[in-house]
């Protein structure tokens, strides 16, 4: 399949895509560049300089702010002005450890993971929850937390650790507490689940980093459909446009060797494609 459309953003670590219907604009960041794109529906740019790296985001419920997972803390981030408020920062003794991936479950709290990046091999990254400003710790014992998503009824989470090639899927209750983990899929050896998302069919989107493809599985865990994408590091999936009918892929640079690069002049951009399937609406955070 080829895509619809590119998107030229050359970014070292495209990452947390999210589509806002309320304004009709796609968001995403790049952690390694510390940038925020957003691209309107008219086809209008804006690239916001960020002070520090953002690895995803959320919308948030009768505000023009989003909520950001900057490497180190939760913050309200205001896109018009730059400024930002804390709602939550990492413990101290989370040394090597930032935060990652994240998403808005269907009751409006934020999932989001942390992920160890200091070589260590210490499986010392968590999955938080943030309700309404109370922060919970869901599960501990994590090296990459990423791949978060939820099923249509709210009533399960999906939840990758991409250094374990591992996606789980979790009971999530009316409470947001979790079930125990069930082994919901396993990627090859070359191939780390990424960014993650539903469509309206209630099947699993997931970004094979390392893998060059999205993979399309069903709530049982069977591999339906696979889209080949003309980059190594597919980074993370999102549905929008005016219908939800077209799929954004957002991919990176970072670490791929001169001649990979030479091969794959798009890595970096972001990957629009139609696949015949829509989304669902973006939950928004409830503060």
């Amino acid at each position: 399949m080829q895509p619809l459309d590119i998107l030229r953003a050359g970014d070292s670590l495209g990452e947390g895509l999210v589509w806002d219907s309320r304004r009709r604009r796609l968001w995403w960041t790049d952690i390694a560049g510390r940038r925020l794109h957003c691209l309107h529906d008219d086809g209008r740019r804006e690239i916001l300089p960020l002070a520090q790296r953002a690895a995803s985001l959320a919308l948030v419920e009768g505000s023009e702010q989003l909520l950001v997972a900057f490497a180190d803390q939760l913050a309200l981030f205001d896109p018009m002005d730059g400024q930002h408020q804390t709602v939550w920062k990492l413990p101290q003794d989370s040394s090597g450890v930032r935060l990652n991936d994240g998403r808005v479950d269907r009751a409006g709290r934020f999932c989001c993971a942390s992920m160890v990046e200091d070589g260590s091999g210490l499986a010392k990254a968590s999955l938080y929850q943030l309700e309404r400003g109370a922060l919970r710790t869901l599960r501990e014992g994590v090296h990459i937390g990423n791949g978060l998503a939820f099923s249509l009824d709210g009533r399960t989470l999906y939840f990758a650790d991409s250094a374990r090639h591992a996606i789980w899927r979790h009971a999530l209750d009316e409470d947001g507490r979790l079930g125990p983990p069930v082994l919901f899929a396993q990627t090859p050896a070359h191939s780390f689940p990424d960014g993650a998302t539903v469509d309206s069919e209630d099947c699993l989107w997931i970004a094979h980093w390392g893998g060059a493809q999205v993979a399309r599985y069903t709530p049982q865990g069977r591999l339906d459909r696979v889209v080949n994408v003309p980059v190594t590091q597919p980074s993370c999936v999102c549905f929008g446009g005016t219908r939800r009918d077209l799929l954004f892929v957002s991919s990176a640079r970072i670490g791929l060797a001169p001649e990979v690069l030479a091969r794959e002049p798009h890595a970096g951009d972001v990957f629009v494609y139609r696949v015949g399937i829509s989304g669902v609406e973006e939950p928004e955070y409830r503060r």
